[in-house]
């Protein structure tokens, strides 16, 4: 199955690079310099400098070209503009069926990424359900484009095109593992940004390994419960797309999520460690969403919460400690 990735940031370049290894494959972005700086120097010097293209990456500035090009698509944006890139390629898209690697929720109505899609593709031009599937786990895009060895989950509640999506990207460097938990797999790449956030800050106010150890177990039991209370599978949150994401994103260094919360623990605000990290960070607005359904089904998240009230100006990141430490002493589970 042909790919065509519409984003060509750098997660959007390194799956349209792993795509590329295993045959053709059409990279789309908004940005045409960009996109031509990437064609002339077949690499994206901007988001993945000094990584060289697979030949069979080609770099394609029309979109209509694009999709036209290809069996199915994988759209690779923030969250925040996922709506947007949807109404975008909906004129093309015809057929076929719709796979992203995007993490978060929609701003403001806290709907997920499939619901979204839904509403905006719909079905099919003879009346089927779209095919839509959902690429997750513990992955930053410079192993990937570096070809370093990366274990994902495509979730889909459609068999074979979770196992088309798979196929594209799986290889000897790539292995991909297929799940039916579409919505358990979409929380856990949320919630984790948040969490992350959380790790970063006590990092970077010098906690210690035991608040880090912490933060990343009792964050853990705020996504479980917030998972059961919506019928997700265990079994995802406790997989790559969840606890796997989760301690990627809250300790690895490439984590744009936890060199927020480290800039934060500092004592930066976030418009001055946005302008250090130069691209979107997700956990900000997701908070704000977390914090929506953790309401909703009547859950307790006082790590995210306290989190939520950091990027928000509500509390400042010692206040939240002091608040989280000061709770009476409880039954574990």
């Amino acid at each position: 199955m042909l790919f065509t990735v519409i984003g060509a940031g750098s997660w959007g370049t390194a799956l349209g690079m792993q795509l590329a290894r295993n045959g053709t494959t059409y990279l789309w972005g908004r940005n045409s310099k960009h996109l031509e700086d990437m064609q002339s120097a077949r690499s994206n010097e901007a988001y993945l400098p000094g990584i060289g293209f697979p030949d069979d990456l080609i770099i394609e500035s029309d979109l209509e070209t694009a999709i036209g090009a290809a069996d199915a698509i994988l759209v690779v944006s923030p969250s925040d503009a996922f709506s947007e890139i949807l109404h975008k390629i909906k004129p093309y898209i015809q057929n076929r069926p719709l796979a992203w690697a995007s993490k978060g929720f929609e701003p403001g109505s806290g709907r997920f990424l499939h619901e979204v899609a839904e509403g905006i593709l719909g079905k099919d031009s003879v009346g089927h359900n779209r095919p839509i599937a959902l690429v997750t786990g513990p992955s930053f895009a410079k192993d990937v484009a570096e070809s370093k060895p990366t274990l994902v989950t495509v979730a889909s509640s459609n068999q074979y095109f979770a196992e088309d999506v798979a196929h594209a990207l799986h290889n000897e460097n790539f292995r991909v593992y297929i799940s039916d938990d579409i919505i358990g797999a979409e929380l856990g790449g949320a919630v984790k940004n948040v969490l992350a956030l959380a790790t970063g800050i006590c990092d970077g106010m010098g906690l210690g390994d035991n608040t880090r150890a912490a933060i990343l177990t009792r964050g853990m039991a705020e996504m479980m419960r917030l998972g059961a209370a919506m019928d997700c599978k265990p079994e995802t949150l406790m997989g790559l797309s969840g606890l796997g994401d989760l301690v990627l994103t809250s300790t690895g260094d490439l984590s744009r999520n936890r060199r927020m919360g480290l800039a934060l623990g500092q004592g930066k605000t976030i418009e001055q460690a946005k302008k250090e990290i130069g691209q979107v960070v997700e956990g900000i607005g997701t908070a704000d969403e977390v914090m929506r359904l953790a309401k909703k089904y009547k859950v307790d998240m006082p790590i995210s919460e306290h989190v939520w009230k950091v990027v928000n100006g509500k509390m400042t990141p010692q206040d939240a400690v002091r608040e989280l430490m000061s709770r009476g002493p409880r039954q574990e589970f």
